[in-house]
């Protein structure tokens, strides 16, 4: 849907050989610490203290013009404050049909016990609904 992703904000080195990004903050670089921009995509730590600080962050600079096209996949937590800041950033959002299946260090995968979203910022709204409806419906917001 972006065409290449220029950052990874919240990644690891073995994560990155799959995502592609062209700049990526790893655990130890701190990622709330730097600055985004460009493409983004991010999958951010579902811990409940970071998760929220991570979303805050996306959305200030989607509001500063900074990023340009974003994919965030998180829990469909629809009932959290951090949620409903992400949506209201959004302008489209996958709900799929059936949970993701992360890959652990060792690239096994599994299933978390929750259902995901994956939430779109951008101008290729229509193509991210003809990439993304074959895994679930998807939301125009």
């Amino acid at each position: 849907v972006m065409g290449r992703i220029d950052l990874d904000p919240a990644s690891s080195e073995k994560a990155n050989t799959i995502v592609g990004a062209s700049k990526y903050y790893t655990k130890q670089d701190n990622g709330l610490e730097k600055f985004w921009a460009g493409r983004v995509w991010m999958n951010p730590p579902y811990a409940s203290e970071l998760i929220g600080l991570f979303i805050s962050k996306y959305v200030e600079h989607i509001n500063n013009q900074d990023i340009q096209e974003g994919l965030v996949l998180v829990n469909n937590a629809t009932e959290t404050a951090w949620f409903s800041s992400l949506a209201s950033v959004s302008v489209a959002v996958l709900f799929p049909t059936g949970r993701v299946k992360f890959l652990d260090e060792n690239l096994i995968p599994g299933a978390p016990l929750q259902g995901q979203a994956l939430a779109y910022y951008g101008k290729n709204v229509l193509k991210f609904r003809k990439e993304f409806e074959e895994f679930g419906w998807i939301a125009i917001l």
